[in-house]
């Protein structure tokens, strides 16, 4: 049987790729970093997602801490997404991604540019 670790004993690199990990965690990090989204734009923003798949990933990072629902007690209700105070500062980290993943796609379209010509 595993041993699970406290919060405070685990490596922080550990800790924070637990929290960000699977398929579309980052990519709802990234639009709402963005702004505060409905439920259903976030939907059509990230594409293939089942609404099934979705609630879990949001309700993962709202346990988590990372981003705040809000509930509007209107007719149908309304539910916005947005980041809290501890997701906001995965912002620049989130932006600095961003940058890497351009440069490493630069870096790979050399990588087949110089393939094709040898």
């Amino acid at each position: 049987m595993a041993k699970v670790q406290a919060v405070d004993e685990q490596c922080p690199v550990e800790l924070g790729l637990n929290i960000l990990s699977g398929k579309w965690k980052l990519k709802i990090l990234w639009h709402l970093s963005k702004g505060t989204i409905r439920f259903n734009e976030l939907q059509r923003l990230l594409g293939n997602i089942t609404t099934k798949t979705l609630t879990e990933q949001l309700r993962e990072l709202e346990e988590q801490g990372i981003i705040l629902r809000t509930v509007f007690p209107e007719a149908p209700p309304r539910v916005e997404y947005s980041l809290s105070e501890i997701g906001c500062t995965l912002k620049p980290i989130l932006g600095e991604l961003c940058e890497w993943g351009k440069t490493y796609q630069e870096y790979q379209q050399k990588k087949e540019d110089l393939e094709v010509l040898q």
